[in-house]
C-alpha cells in the first residue's frame, strides 16, 4: 500500500509554486519535505515542478520526468530524486520470479534513461543531480 498524502508547509514562503498542491508520495518523500520546510539552509524549493525530456529505452519516444524536488541553498540549487535503495541498483535476476524480474529490468532502464537525462540537465545549468535513499534520510 502506497503512503501518499498532501503537505502543508508551515514555512510556506520557501515554497516555489502552489503550495496549496503539494503532494508526497512516499513516508520517505514527506520526512524530505518536513526537513526542507523547517532547515534555514534552505532558502526555496519545490516538489515535481521541473521538467526534463527524456527518451525512454522501451518505447523509444520522448517522454518527461519530473524529479521529487528542486532545493535552493546558498551555495547552489540541487535536483532531488528520492528513491528505496534497491531501486537504485540493477535487478538481479532470481530463476523463481521471472516476471518480477522483467518488470524490474524495465522500471531500471527507464529510471536510468531519467537519471542520465536529470545529470546533463544539472550538468548544463551548473546545478548539482542527487538520488537519496532512506540511507541518506536519517534526521
Amino acid at each position: 500500500m502506497a503512503y501518499r498524502g498532501k503537505f502543508r508547509p508551515q514555512n510556506y514562503k520557501k515554497y516555489k509554486g502552489d503550495y496549496t498542491k503539494i503532494i508526497y508520495r512516499s513516508g520517505w518523500e514527506l520526512k524530505f519535505m518536513k526537513h526542507l520546510d523547517r532547515q534555514p539552509e534552505i532558502l526555496r524549493w519545490s516538489s515535481e515542478e521541473v521538467v526534463i525530456p527524456y527518451k525512454s529505452p522501451i518505447d523509444g519516444k520522448w517522454h518527461r520526468y519530473y524529479p521529487d524536488f528542486w532545493v535552493k541553498t546558498s551555495k547552489n540549487e540541487i535536483l532531488i530524486e528520492i528513491k528505496p535503495k534497491k531501486q537504485t541498483k540493477a535487478p538481479k535476476l532470481n530463476p523463481r520470479h521471472k516476471r518480477r524480474y522483467l518488470k524490474e529490468v524495465r522500471t531500471w532502464g527507464v529510471n536510468e534513461a531519467k537519471w542520465k537525462a536529470a545529470e546533463e540537465f544539472c550538468e548544463n545549468k551548473g546545478w548539482r543531480w542527487e538520488i537519496m535513499t532512506e540511507d541518506h534520510l536519517k534526521y
